[in-house]
């Protein structure tokens, strides 16, 4: 803990000095106005380059998805699933290959994003406002310059938010958006870049989401024995509204080859929850409160020909006050949890020969989770992971093998034997181009992790067991990437890549019924054997002058069953909410300055619970979105207006069984910038 706090210390006092030092060429960036859109990622540095390319979306992609969140773009993702609760202000959470959220990494600018008490992530929380790209990485990105913590997870989301960069001189670039529409929703944004230096730029984003989330939902429930319907349900969600805020603050600093970047945030939200319809009844009356801030810095340095350093230091502070006081309610309940986070990290990585990188990292992470509960073990977790790594890398091969040691010690009061958990994860992964005249790229990786079980897996009242084991992962991956390079009109560039896995999730942590009176606990008892297939298109097409067509497809399969135990009614069932069959689509249409979106997502037939019987099946869904778009330049002003239609054709659907999702809806969207 004090080397922690030391480290934090020590990095905030060098900033005087850094800002001082003067312009590395390395950190030159292409320069555009703040309106303008690009069509790819922009460009990483070597040391920051995964050894397998990773699905991303970026710029004028990332604005054609008429997406409201981080979790309505990740949709687009082969391989990926969205557990969506409903509405502007539902619980919005990411799936990789069907190994659960709690495997999924979810990085902010280079920091791992947590949450010790129940693992997951809301990416709700998370704006597109000021979001630059995102990319998915299926084991871990690889390249030969990370946190350890980058090591850790079986499927990785990074979001990156914008640098600014200025033209003609330009000291300070502004940008105003209000967006509007349905369900009463009012979401004004704005955006301030400023240089303070020649190199040293600071960025404030400002946001406010205020929503009814008042929508009218059509629910059926029918009976598989008799097909008799036991009710069909015409309403308006209710309790679904929200009121929330959002802040972030940046420093850019360059440095003679590095770089450092100094983040604020501030989440602040009261939102409804309107909970599942259950024997027709929809009105609920719980509400939740979030307040979820942080503090982060990262520090990148050459500090020789061979050697180049990595640090990261955060502090992070997430409270969670739930009530639900309904007069039907069977009890009251006014819940405050408050989670707090001290993490470091300290990377380094050395050049042996020509492209072969030796590379070890070391982070400390501290969690403390207090609560207003009777009888509360007031848990507090130190963990230690240390990661050794090998990389090879050139222009036909891309290869690393990595080893990740990972300790964690949990104390809590009124418990006599605090869990150790302690653990070895390898991981190998490999790239190879066979022929140079040609883009073509076969991948391969290997790769063993885990995740530790949370605090309410541990200490959850008459729930948590605390003799709960790591739930282990095996990743088997073989894939190939090709791409064209721009030849002609109507072809103009061309990228495809397909992947089969193999997946292997044992020891799951899941809530059982046992004891004589089948008391429900947490126990280690689930297997799951995961079988799939992604596939992802991308081309572009200039047909005539100043029309651009550009498209995007991607389809995933996907076997995942229960292996657990032959006896049981649901062995070798389908897991829940996993469909074998699910894709989407995006079109972009571009003349001049008028642009026409067109966005579909389809999720196939799946089940509700472990048994794969008629009463949870859910019927597929599939979501259709179009968005027109006009941008033009008035005298030094960017404007840009977007009307959205999403699901255009208004089908009534469910991501999580119970919880209806909105029907036809409709957004506007005007943007200024200078």
């Amino acid at each position: 803990m004090a080397t922690l706090i030391l480290s934090l210390l020590l990095l905030c006092a060098t900033t005087p000095q850094l800002c001082a030092q003067q312009p590395s060429p390395h950190d030159t960036v292409q320069t555009h106005l703040l309106e303008t859109v690009v069509v790819r990622a922009p460009h990483e540095p070597d040391y920051k380059r995964g050894v397998i390319p990773a699905q991303q979306l970026s710029g004028q992609e990332l604005k054609a998805l008429s997406a409201f969140s981080i979790a309505d773009a990740l949709r687009s993702f082969s391989g990926v699933q969205v557990k969506d609760f409903g509405g502007v202000g539902g619980l919005k959470t990411v799936n990789i290959r069907s190994m659960g959220t709690h495997h999924v990494g979810i990085f902010y600018d280079g920091v791992e994003l947590s949450n010790a008490q129940n693992g997951q992530i809301d990416l709700g929380q998370y704006s597109l406002d000021n979001m630059e790209a995102i990319q998915v990485f299926n084991g871990q990105k690889g390249s030969y310059l990370q946190p350890a913590k980058d090591f850790g997870s079986s499927g990785t989301v990074y979001l990156q938010t914008r640098k600014p960069t200025f033209t003609d001189g330009a000291q300070t670039n502004l940008r105003a958006s209000l967006r509007t529409g349905s369900f009463d929703l009012f979401n004004p944004a704005i955006l301030i870049e400023h240089r303070l230096e020649p190199r040293v730029t600071m960025s404030f984003n400002a946001e406010w989401i205020k929503s009814s989330g008042k929508y009218k939902f059509r629910y059926k429930k029918v009976i598989s024995l008799t097909h008799e319907i036991a009710y069909d349900t015409t309403a308006v969600r209710h309790n679904g509204d929200i009121n929330a805020t959002r802040l972030e603050g940046n420093l850019h600093i360059g440095l003679p080859d590095g770089q450092m970047l100094v983040k604020v945030y501030n989440y602040n939200s009261e939102r409804g929850i309107p909970g599942a319809i259950v024997n027709n009844v929809w009105r609920r009356g719980e509400r939740l409160w979030d307040n979820n801030s942080f503090v982060q810095t990262t520090y990148e340095q050459q500090l020789s020909d061979r050697i180049r350093l990595h640090a990261i230091a955060k502090y992070a502070y997430y409270q969670t006050h739930f009530v639900r006081n309904e007069p039907t309610a069977a009890f009251k309940v006014d819940n405050l949890y408050q989670q707090q986070e001290l993490y470091g990290s300290v990377a380094s990585a050395f050049q042996l020969i020509d492209h072969w990188y030796l590379s070890a990292a070391y982070d400390l992470q501290w969690n403390k989770l207090d609560a207003n509960l009777y009888d509360f073990v007031y848990p507090h977790r130190f963990t230690h992971l240390l990661a050794l790594a090998s990389t090879y890398t050139n222009d036909w091969i891309n290869a690393q093998v990595s080893l990740l040691g990972t300790l964690a010690q949990d104390k809590a009061k009124l418990l006599t034997r605090a869990p150790l958990f302690r653990k070895l994860t390898p991981a190998a992964i490999l790239s190879v181009k066979p022929w140079q005249a040609v883009d073509l790229r076969l991948n391969a990786f290997y790769k063993q992790s885990f995740r530790l079980p949370t605090f309410n897996d541990l200490y959850y009242t008459e729930i948590g067991n605390v003799k709960l084991d790591p739930e282990h992962t095996t990743q088997y991956n073989v894939g190939l990437q090709y791409q064209l390079a721009p030849q002609k009109p109507w072809l103009h560039t061309l990228d495809f890549k397909v992947d089969a896995y193999y997946n292997l999730v044992t020891n799951k942590i899941i809530a059982y019924p046992k004891g004589q009176q089948f008391r429900w606990t947490m126990i280690n008892l689930g297997k799951v054997d995961i079988r799939g297939i992604d596939a992802q298109c991308t081309w572009s097409l200039v047909p005539i002058r100043n029309l651009q067509l550009s498209l995007r497809a991607q389809y995933t399969y996907q076997r995942a069953i229960e292996v657990t135990d032959p006896k049981e009614s649901y062995y070798r069932h389908q897991i829940p909410y996993i469909p074998w069959h699910s894709g989407s689509a995006t079109a972009i249409l571009q003349y001049k300055g008028w642009q026409l979106n067109y966005n579909f997502i389809y999720a196939g037939e799946r089940y509700s619970q472990l048994e794969n019987f008629p009463e949870n099946h859910l019927q597929p869904w599939y979501t259709n979105d179009l968005a027109l778009a006009y941008e033009r330049t008035v005298r030094g002003y960017g404007l840009r207006l977007q009307l959205e239609c999403n699901n255009l054709l208004s089908q009534a659907y469910d991501v999580v069984a119970n919880y209806p999702m909105p029907l036809r809806n409709y957004r506007l969207t005007l943007i200024v910038s200078h």
